[in-house]
């Protein structure tokens, strides 16, 4: 599905990750293992996704060896961006589903700051550019305005397989409404 979104041209290249995103606000809802064993299949599929091999690639086009992080990076990558997010997991399980809404782009940035990092290194230089931080800063933004939909299918799914992600106890009534789980 990743492959089906597109780039937006206007805000530097800046798109929406997918699988990222989706990872991200499950890293709330789990426990550690989980997350971790969650990071490799994610970080796995995203390399098979994206990797490049310099044999692969037509000479004629591609003269000198490009540079390119290696298979299995993105999932200590995915690790690092899930930790972030499983740090603070108190947020969602209070029911407030804005702060990890707000620190799944956190950690987006987090994880494509150290991907570019890690390719900047390869490369020989340390440049960050505005260009590059403007789509960081746009994709971070894209995964919070897409995170909400992500948790409230979570909840949803939640909800029908009777399973409490937020705990009652530690949520407020919003507006005078006490949340009501099915037992």
């Amino acid at each position: 599905m990743q492959q089906f979104l597109p780039a937006f041209t206007g805000l530097y290249n800046a798109r929406i990750f997918l699988l990222l995103v989706v990872f991200l606000c499950i890293s709330a809802t789990v426990p550690l293992p989980i997350m971790f064993m969650l990071a490799l299949a994610s970080g796995f599929l995203w390399d098979a996704q994206c990797a490049l091999r310099p044999d692969q690639l037509d000479p004629l086009v591609f003269p000198d060896n490009i540079p390119s992080l290696r298979f299995g990076t993105s999932i200590i990558l995915f690790g690092l961006a899930g930790s972030l997010m499983h740090g603070f997991p108190s947020f969602f399980s209070q029911g407030k589903w804005y702060f990890s809404a707000i620190l799944t782009g956190v950690a987006t940035a987090v994880y494509m700051l150290a991907e570019y990092e890690l390719i900047d290194f390869l490369r020989g230089s340390f440049t960050i550019n505005k260009g590059v931080m403007s789509q960081i800063a746009y994709t971070s933004l894209f995964s919070v305005l897409v995170s909400p939909l992500i948790f409230g299918t979570l909840y949803l799914l939640s909800r029908l397989c009777h399973h409490h992600i937020v705990n009652e106890k530690n949520t407020r009534p919003r507006f005078g409404i006490t949340p009501h789980f099915p037992h």
